[in-house]
C-alpha cells in the first residue's frame, strides 16, 4: 500500500512538473503527521531528482513544552535522515498583540518570513542555477476545508481554487492525497509524528470545518465529498487561468501612456465577467498588491460608467476611479500639493562636488578616480560612472515622462511602472527624492538605480552621492524597502 501511495505522489509530481529544474527545496516540517510524511517523501524523491533538501521548522511559542517537544522531534529525525534543519523561533502571541491581529494571521506572517529567510540561505548554498522551492504538506482535505472557508466568507473563482499544486516557487507534493491515505502511509512506513492538541479544539474556524462540516458531508451526503471538491477546484483553477488571461488581453487596450487605465465606452460592451477580471487586474497592478481589494471595489468601478462626468470614488492604496468624458479612469489619486512643495517637480541643481540642502533632504557629492575598487553598496550612498552623465543633475520629485534605463541595452521603463512593479504604495510615490537629468532618473532614493550610470570595468571616474534625510520626518517619507532588499543593501 505504501508503495502505491508513494508512486501516486511520484506520478503527481511528474504530471505537474513541480520539481522541474529544482536546485533546492525547503520543506516545512511542523512535526505533525502530514509534514512528517512529506519529509519522508521528499527524502525519497531527493534520491531520484538530486535536489538539495533542507527542513524548516517554525516554533511559534504558543504551546509551551509541546512546541519544544515538536521541535526536538523534527531535529532528531532530520539528524537521523541526514537532512539539514533550520529552526526559526517567533513569539507569535507577542507579535499578534503588537500587530493587533489574531494568532492565525501572526503565525502566517512569521512562517512567511521564515521561509523567505530559508530560501535566501538555500540560494546562497546552491548558487544561481536552478529553482529554489518551498514545499508544504497540504492535502485534499486541507483544500476542501479552504474551499468551504472561502465560500462561506465570500469568494470568487480564484478564492475557491487558491490552493494549487504549484504556485510560483511554492509546491504541495501531497495535494493528490486525502488525509486517510497519509495516515496509512505513516503507519506502514513507521514514521513518528506529534499530535498538536490545538488541532483537536474548535477555537479556530478551520478546525470547526474539519471536525464537523467535512465529516457531515462525507457521512450524510457523499463519502467521496473531499475527492469531488478537489476535482472541482482543479476545474475552477483552469477556468480562473482562462478568464484571467482574457481579462489581461482586454486590459491592454485600456492602458494609457501615463500607466493609468481608461475604460472607454467600448469596454463596457464586453461580457460582464471579462469586465470584472480586467478591472481587478487594473486595480492590482496599480496598487501593486491584492490584499484588501475586493469585489466591492470592482463593482464600484464598473458602476461608474453610469455616473455623471467628474464624479470620483476613493479606492484602497491611494487609488481612485474618475468618470471622465471618455469613460472610467483608474489611477493613483492626484495629491494636492501645498504651495511650498511645488518646487519639488522642477528640482534643485545638484552641485558636483558639493552639498545640497533642500526640503527633500541633504545630498553630498564627491568625485574620485576609479581603479577597480569594490563597488560601495549602501542604501543611501551610491556610486555612478561620472563620464556617463552628460547633463547636470537635479534633485526633485517625480513628474510626467520620467523613466529609468533598466538594462545595459538601454531599454527604458516609465518610473511609474517601476514603482508599481516594486510595490511602492501610491501615497508614497510623490515623496521619493529623485536624482535625475532631464526626464531620465538615475536614482530613486531608497528604491532603485538606473542602469545607464552603473560602474563598469571601463569606468575611470566615480561620482559618489550620499543622501541624508534633513529631519527624521524626511527620512521616514522615503518608503522602507522590503526585508529582502534591505538585507541585501546592508
Amino acid at each position: 500500500m505504501q508503495e502505491s501511495i508513494y508512486y501516486k505522489i511520484r506520478k503527481f509530481v511528474e504530471d505537474t512538473a513541480m520539481l522541474e529544474q529544482a536546485a533546492g527545496i525547503s520543506a516545512g516540517v511542523s512535526g505533525g503527521g502530514d509534514s512528517m510524511a512529506m519529509l519522508d517523501v521528499m527524502i525519497r524523491l531527493r534520491e531520484e531528482y538530486g535536489f538539495f533538501l533542507q527542513a524548516v521548522h517554525v516554533n511559534h511559542k504558543i504551546r509551551g513544552e509541546e512546541a519544544d517537544r515538536d521541535q526536538r522531534l523534527v531535529e532528531n529525525i532530520c539528524r537521523e535522515r541526514r537532512v539539514p534543519c533550520k529552526v526559526y523561533t517567533y513569539d507569535v502571541p507577542a507579535l499578534a498583540a503588537g500587530w493587533k491581529t489574531g494568532l492565525e494571521e501572526a503565525g502566517r506572517r512569521a512562517r512567511k518570513e521564515a521561509f523567505l529567510l530559508a530560501g535566501e540561505a538555500l540560494r546562497e548554498k546552491t548558487g544561481e542555477k536552478g529553482r529554489i522551492l518551498t514545499a508544504l504538506a497540504h492535502n485534499k482535505n486541507d483544500l476542501a476545508e479552504t474551499m468551504l472557508h472561502h465560500l462561506a466568507r465570500g469568494a470568487g473563482i480564484r478564492g475557491l481554487s487558491s490552493m494549487k499544486a504549484v504556485s510560483k516557487e511554492l509546491i504541495r507534493p501531497l495535494l493528490c492525497l486525502e488525509r486517510k491515505e497519509i495516515d496509512q502511509y505513516l503507519k506502514e512506513r513507521n514514521i513518528p509524528y506529534m499530535l498538536d492538541r490545538t488541532n483537536l479544539e474548535d477555537d479556530y474556524t478551520r478546525n470547526r470545518i474539519r471536525h464537523h462540516i467535512i465529516p457531515a458531508l462525507e457521512q450524510e451526503i457523499n463519502e467521496r465529498a473531499v475527492f469531488h471538491m478537489a476535482e472541482t477546484a482543479g476545474m475552477l483553477e483552469k477556468a480562473e487561468e482562462y478568464l484571467s488571461g482574457e481579462g489581461r488581453r482586454l486590459l491592454k487596450a485600456a492602458e494609457t501612456e501615463a500607466g493609468h487605465f481608461l475604460f472607454d465606452h467600448t469596454f463596457f460592451d464586453y461580457p460582464d465577467i471579462l469586465q470584472t477580471y480586467a478591472v481587478r487586474e487594473a486595480l492590482e497592478r496599480t496598487a501593486g498588491q491584492r490584499r484588501d481589494l475586493s469585489m466591492i471595489h470592482i463593482r464600484k468601478v464598473l458602476e461608474m460608467q453610469n455616473g455623471r462626468t467628474g464624479s470620483r470614488i476613493n479606492l484602497p492604496y491611494g487609488l481612485e476611479a474618475v468618470r471622465t468624458y471618455d469613460g472610467v479612469l483608474v489611477r493613483e489619486k492626484v495629491r494636492e500639493k501645498k504651495p511650498e512643495e511645488n518646487t519639488g517637480e522642477t528640482g534643485w541643481q545638484l552641485p558636483v562636488p558639493g552639498e545640497l540642502n533642500c526640503p527633500l533632504g541633504i545630498f553630498r557629492t564627491k568625485i574620485f578616480s576609479y581603479s577597480g575598487e569594490k563597488i560601495l553598496e549602501k542604501k543611501y550612498t551610491k556610486w555612478m560612472d561620472c563620464d556617463k552623465i552628460k547633463y547636470g543633475l537635479t534633485v526633485r520629485t517625480r513628474k510626467s515622462g520620467d523613466y529609468l534605463v533598466i538594462n545595459r541595452e538601454g531599454n527604458r521603463k516609465k518610473l511609474t511602472r517601476c514603482m508599481i512593479d516594486d510595490k511602492v504604495p501610491g501615497e508614497d510615490r510623490d515623496q521619493i527624492p529623485l536624482v535625475a537629468a532631464g526626464s531620465e532618473v538615475f536614482w530613486a532614493v531608497g528604491e532603485r538605480m538606473g542602469e545607464s550610470g552603473r560602474i563598469t570595468p571601463e569606468t575611470r571616474t566615480v561620482l559618489q552621492i550620499e543622501y541624508q534625510g534633513r529631519t527624521s520626518e524626511n527620512v521616514q517619507s522615503v518608503r522602507r524597502m522590503p526585508d529582502r532588499r534591505r538585507k541585501r543593501d546592508e
